[in-house]
């Protein structure tokens, strides 16, 4: 068998196992689905706490003096904006006007930088880095296999995980990070970052201190109930604030000023494709994502057809779900630029049955202040 085909395993694949984790092949990876229910695990997080395993996703170092100046060419964002302990979202763009992937960005120093990508883009993104190298003065290292991330999200995430480490965790702010002690581990990187929009952080663990770390956090925050969450969750939770995810709403054949991230594609420097993409953004595009929530009772689900009132074929859903914090169907999904007016009745066609919905501004969840 290709060595690229088998299903890895996570290093704490058994400890998911033993608490009932529901494990499915993703990305690669055997991963956990659901342990109790996508709804309940969903609502612990929005409400309460709950801990991913996301260490599917793949992490990269580039080193070297000429960091900056690789990283200005093959990412969309302007990576001078960056100071150490600063997070940047970024993708790489391809030269034919599509994304290779989105990905983190982190600012360890002026010449150290960590990419976080998505776990079934790791060789792709690999191979791509390694291809525009050219003769800039870097250093590349593929540490995926080494690193485990936990993701703690939730309004109570602080709480939970405070007395694991003398990081200041509440000192944080949204997208910084700092690299100290975590239940006496040195050199654990904490971010508060997270792909639920809760809040919380994430935590890059070596894959020998993974067990230890994992049971820590469980302990530490047994009094508040907190909770192993499955990507199932993981899913719902990131529609719900209207995230891309790659291979649904953003792949090799969509741009980003389609998928409306203009806001990290920066035109003061020159990237891979960059003119063309100014271009697209300067005399506008004929398709763009959209958010919708259905007005009909049903679910909507990747590939299905969109269509205006006269029946019209105007799109396809790329993301869609049965929202476990509003009890509607949501979606995203890519219409022609003329009928993507916020407001606007649309019809996602469903086994035939055209339900009504209504392209509305993102995110479908908004925290109750």
């Amino acid at each position: 068998m290709d060595e690229e085909n088998l299903i890895k395993k996570l290093t704490l694949d058994a400890v998911h196992r033993d608490s009932g984790g529901k494990m499915m092949p993703f990305a690669g990876y055997d991963m956990p689905i659901q342990y109790e229910g996508v709804t309940a695990e969903h609502l612990s997080v929005r409400k309460n706490v709950g801990v991913f395993d996301v260490s599917h996703m793949g992490e990269f170092y580039i080193e070297g003096p000429d960091s900056i100046n690789f990283l200005q060419l093959v990412t969309s964002n302007d990576v001078s904006k960056l100071s150490p302990g600063k997070i940047q979202y970024t993708c790489f763009p391809n030269s034919s006007g599509g994304i290779v992937d989105d990905l983190l960005l982190y600012c360890i120093n002026r010449e150290s930088f960590l990419l976080v990508v998505n776990a079934s883009n790791i060789s792709k993104d690999w191979s791509w880095l390694k291809a525009n190298k050219g003769s800039f003065n870097i250093k590349l290292t593929n540490s995926s296999d080494n690193i485990s991330l936990f993701a703690v999200q939730g309004p109570n995430s602080t709480k939970a995980i405070e007395n694991l480490t003398n990081m200041r965790l509440s000192e944080l702010s949204y997208y910084t990070f700092e690299i100290g002690e975590f239940c006496g581990v040195p050199g654990v990187l904490v971010s508060a970052t997270g792909y639920t929009g809760s809040g919380g952080y994430e935590i890059y663990v070596p894959n020998n201190f993974a067990n230890l770390i994992w049971k820590s956090i469980f302990a530490a925050g047994s009094s508040l109930g907190i909770k192993p969450i499955g990507l199932g969750a993981r899913d719902t939770l990131r529609l719900e604030m209207g995230y891309c995810l790659y291979g649904n709403d953003i792949d090799d054949l969509t741009s980003p000023i389609e998928a409306g991230l203009s806001w990290i594609t920066k035109f003061n420097k020159i990237f891979i494709n960059s003119i063309s993409l100014k271009v697209q953004k300067e005399l506008g595009v004929s398709k763009k994502l959209v958010a919708f929530e259905l007005e009909d009772r049903g679910v909507p689900r990747q590939g299905y057809w969109i269509s205006d009132n006269s029946g019209d074929e105007i799109g396809v859903v790329t993301s869609g779900t049965m929202s476990p914090s509003l009890g509607k169907g949501i979606g995203l999904g890519y219409v022609k630029v003329e009928k993507s007016k916020v407001g606007s009745d649309i019809f996602i066609v469903v086994r035939k049955k055209h339900l009504l919905a209504r392209i509305v501004s993102l995110p479908f969840w908004k925290e109750e202040k």
